[in-house]
Parts: structure tokens; sequence; C-alpha cells
């Protein structure tokens, strides 16, 4: 498939991949940064955190400091999924081709997702009750999540764009998050010495017609490409997340946790978040409030899980984010992350 014309166009002599003005218009005023297929955005956490209101989960969890986090996407129009509880603007998304020759490069990106940024940071140091501090330090971010919106897989060059952002001074964790549909690419990773570190992979199904529903995949082996991304995560030489976002009505059904447990030892993750759905952005043309869970409810599937996983144990929890954590006893990594060097 080619890019849309709908939602793309491509800059004269040079022949790059850039989101159309409308779109691009309509995440601007989302509060995104955009550049060419790329895009950054402060979120709900980070904004909290400069006027010291609470910090992300990440940062409960494994320590990341969520005022210089910075979540980005150097794939924000592309996608091969449009999952049904995506609360990013999936249906913008057209395209499941991202041509090597025809995407920027990662130092290229890097540098005007951190000038997108800082505008969109600047406009928080008129308000009193936000910590100047914080609003410098966050200028220079020590943590990288590469998610947002899209698939950052199938950006081509993403073994060079992770290797790059090592590279920088400050710094000292980078998180990857993956639909598993690019399984190539995340052994390019590897190989290519490039892991982030920590890969989160999003688990929400246990089966082929449940991953289908829930997903929506437009390639016609999503789930083979799945397993196989699945498969990567349980030998791979980096810390790994399987996150699973329940959806009553969909994946939260008692008898298949039996099928969802199996499916996660095979992974072996060092960690699994299990999350209800959370009816906000996007999603909310989809899916009903009736579609989360409780906390209470969230707590008693994870320990339904935990007893059938007996190398899992309940590690934390975020009751504003309606998210536990566990954490594998027997592939134990420290949960702190201090430093990526």
């Amino acid at each position: 498939m080619s890019c849309s014309d709908e939602y793309y166009s491509h800059t004269t002599g040079n022949d790059l991949i850039q989101i159309m003005p409308k779109v691009k218009e309509k995440l601007k005023k989302a509060k995104y940064g955009v550049y060419n297929h790329s895009a950054v955005e402060l979120c709900h956490w980070t904004k909290k955190s400069f006027a010291n209101e609470g910090s992300c989960y990440k940062h409960k969890f494994y320590g990341i400091s969520t005022h210089q986090c910075m979540e980005m996407t150097p794939a924000a129009m592309n996608c091969e999924n449009r999952c049904v509880y995506c609360w990013r603007p999936a249906e913008f998304y057209d395209t499941l081709d991202m041509p090597e020759q025809m995407v920027d490069e990662p130092e290229v990106i890097v540098q005007n997702l951190m000038a997108e940024r800082k505008k969109l940071i600047n406009g928080f140091y008129g308000n009193s009750k936000n910590e100047k501090s914080k609003l410098d330090e966050s200028l220079l971010p020590a943590h990288y999540a590469i998610s947002l919106s899209g698939e950052p897989t199938m950006y081509p060059k993403l073994p060079q764009l992770i290797k790059y952002l090592k590279k920088l001074k400050a710094t000292k964790s980078i998180f990857l998050v993956t639909n598993g549909q690019e399984p190539d690419m995340l052994r390019r990773l590897a190989n290519e010495d490039a892991l982030p570190t920590q890969i989160y992979l999003s688990t929400n199904a246990s089966n082929k017609k449940m991953f289908s529903q829930i997903n929506r995949p437009r390639h016609k082996d999503a789930w083979e490409r799945w397993q196989d991304s699945l498969n990567f995560l349980s030998t791979v030489e980096t810390r790994t997340v399987l996150r699973m976002t329940i959806i009553r009505g969909y994946n939260d059904c008692e008898e298949d946790i039996e099928d969802f447990a199996k499916l996660m030892l095979g992974g072996d993750p060092h960690f699994i978040e299990i999350k209800s759905y959370m009816r906000v952005g996007m999603s909310t043309q989809r899916l009903e409030v009736d579609n989360m869970l409780n906390m209470d409810e969230v707590r008693s599937y994870a320990r339904s899980l935990c007893k059938r996983m007996d190398a899992f144990s309940i590690m934390d929890e975020s009751e504003i984010s309606r998210i536990v954590v566990l954490q594998n006893k027997e592939r134990y990594v420290d949960r702190w992350i201090k430093s990526y060097l």
C-alpha cells in the first residue's frame, strides 16, 4: 500500500513523507508537535509534574523522571492495526508503507521534535504553579518513550534512531512500545546493537479471533507476526514488558485467563502491566464507559493471573491509572532504572 494522497504529501525535490496540512492542523490542536512524519507531545503527567501534582506510573514502577520524559514517534500516521481501544487518531492512519528513501534521518527527527517540544514547554513558564527548575530540566530529556501515535517499528531507520538517542549526553533510558507487527525490525534492533532499555509488547488477545476483534489488523498474518514478536521477547537481552489493556466485553472473561497465562509465560517477560481500558480521546467513538474496569476488578484479574503463573508476583499498582504490574521472580531484573549506561 502506498502513501495515501489524502493524508500524506511529498516535499518537492526531497520526496519525503509529510502529514497533510489538514491532519497536521488537527494534531496541533490536540497539542502535538509535528515534523514531517514524526510527532511529539507533553503527556498529562508531564504537565502535572511541572507543578508537582503527580507523576506517571513509569516513575512509580521504574523510577523514570516524568518531567524529563520525551514521548515521541517517528511514525505518527503509520500503523498496521486499528485497535478498538486506541485513544490516538487511528482513523487517520492510512498507510502500511514507509520507504527508507522517503523518511527523515534520525538526527533530523530528534532535533526538530526537540524544537517542537520546547515550544510546547515554553507555554508553561507563565504559570506560577509550575516549578521553573523542572521546566528548565525538561528541556533536556533524560528518558525517551518511543510510542505516542502510530507504530514506531514501521520507521525503517529505527535502529539508527535508538543509537543516536543513546549517544546524547543526558540520556538515561529509552522505552519502545510496539504492537508486535514488525518482528523483523525487533530482530534488527538486537542484531545492530540498538536495543532500547525496555521493550513493551501490547498483549490484548489470547487467540486469533480475539486479536482480530480488538486490534483490527491490516495484515492477514497479523496473529503470526505478533507471536513471532512474543517469542523474540522471551530471549532478547534487554528489559521486556507485556502490556495488557483489559476491555470489558472483549478480553475480560474468566475462562480466557488460563490462555492468557500460557501466552504470557511463553513470552517470559520481566514485567506484565495489566491495566483497564480508559475511555479517552478517539476511543470514545468506539467504546463506552461500561467497557472500563474499576481498580478492584483490575486487582482481581491480576491475582487470577498470578495464581496461574508461579514465576510472577504482584509488584506494584497505580490506582489513578487503574494498572497493576507483575514482576518475574525467575527472570529477575531490578525494577529501578537508574541509568542507561
